[in-house]
């Protein structure tokens, strides 16, 4: 038989959704196990959005919708970014699909023609590397050390660019770090991009969950030489506990989103309009519950570090939003727990799971291998127990 595609042999698995089925797995198997892996709120999807999706069936409301997504969704962006994030679209610069991350592939897939170089600040979220490579981009990889708080700065990008160089994809605040530009780091990113005539997929789906009352900045939002080369993506998911109905956009100039729609209409067609009137129902409503969550994350946040912090061998910087944690292990690489020396993230991550019951991501596939990512959107008893759990293993006793 012929060969399978090269381009897809070539794809690693997710890091994160292996760990969370492995987590799932032994939960299903009656094993008392904790699980910090999985990137999704653990709030239930608020009743008054699930009521729309509800209304949505009984009404029939069940056909195809344009592939872009219906025209009150997308309104309802438009409106929800200009209020909260100060930037205008229309209708027609906005493109909606099945959660944020087929929008960040089908942007790739509008901007990056094989060969293009596509700069990608480590560490980053495990699926940016693979979808880069799915449309034959060629990831450039630029790291941004803990000192420098887990953010590229323009110096690194400025080295970064060639005459090959396409796009940039920015994610803020975080996933796995957690961290979040400030507007002048923004600013002097922006600069280097417009200079170098550069596109920027922002990708900023954990926007609402910032902390400290720190100012969250969309790159769209820093100027028209900006917004011209962005493409921001956003969704429901983490905002509205709405992993599960899968509905993400990008917003970007009108013939870019052309490009989207027309790439869309023919790879997956229309998102659900169940969906779809469901999260129309979540960005145009009161925010109230957006803020409850929020709230609820910032205080899981402040104990995890300030708990981690004080156990010996571990590490971490605060993070500013999103709901992830990066534990800093180097200080534990060459020690032997339960007869094995550890020698990198995926040692540890492998072990604590088999003899501390405890489900976390390594940092290797985020391309920061020193670290381990714990996700904080889980409840307080859970991170409790987990970091429990944490100082007994690392004390060489088995849960």
């Amino acid at each position: 038989m012929k060969e399978l595609s090269r381009i897809a042999l070539a794809i690693e698995p997710s890091a994160t959704m292996a760990i969370d089925s492995m987590f799932k797995q032994m939960k299903a198997d009656g094993l008392d196990v904790i699980g910090f892996g999985a990137g999704e709120p653990d709030f239930p999807t608020p009743d008054y959005i699930k009521e729309v999706g509800i209304q949505a069936i009984q009404n029939n409301d069940t056909k195809y919708t344009p592939s872009v997504g219906t025209v009150a969704l997308r309104k309802a962006i438009c409106q929800r970014l200009k209020e909260d994030c100060g930037v205008e679209y229309t209708p027609a610069e906005v493109a909606v699909s099945n959660g944020a991350k087929p929008c960040v592939y089908v942007a790739l897939r509008a901007l990056v023609n094989p060969g293009d170089e596509v700069i990608l600040p480590a560490p980053y979220w495990v699926s940016y590397i693979e979808l880069i490579r799915m449309v034959g981009g060629v990831p450039v990889v630029v790291e941004a050390t803990e000192a420098e708080h887990f953010k590229i700065t323009p110096e690194k990008l400025s080295a970064a660019i060639t005459p090959k160089t396409k796009c940039m994809i920015l994610n803020n605040p975080s996933n796995p770090t957690g961290m979040m530009y400030s507007r002048k780091e923004l600013e002097e990113i922006a600069k280097v991009c417009v200079e170098k005539d550069i596109y920027v997929i922002s990708d900023e789906i954990y926007y609402r969950l910032a902390y400290d009352s720190e100012e969250f900045v969309s790159f769209a939002a820093l100027g028209e030489d900006v917004k011209a080369r962005t493409l921001l993506v956003n969704g429901v998911s983490k905002s509205y506990a709405m992993t599960g109905w899968r509905i993400g956009y990008v917003a970007a100039p009108a013939a870019i989103s052309k490009v989207i729609g027309n790439y869309l209409g023919h790879c997956t067609g229309s998102p659900s309009s169940i969906s779809q009137a469901a999260a129309a129902e979540a960005l145009s409503a009161s925010q109230e519950t957006v803020e409850k969550m929020r709230e609820a994350f910032e205080e899981r946040r402040n104990y995890m570090v300030e708990r981690m912090n004080q156990i010996e061998g571990v590490s971490c910087i605060k993070p500013e939003g999103a709901f992830y944690v990066m534990m800093n292990i180097s200080k534990i690489f060459g020690k032997e727990l339960f007869g094995h020396v550890i020698k990198d993230a995926d040692d540890f991550g492998n072990m604590f799971l088999k003899y501390g019951k405890v489900a976390v991501v390594p940092g290797t596939s985020f391309g920061a291998p020193e670290f381990i990512r714990w996700s904080y959107a889980t409840s307080m008893e859970n991170i409790k127990a987990g970091l429990d759990r944490l100082e007994c293993f690392l004390s060489g006793k088995e849960v």
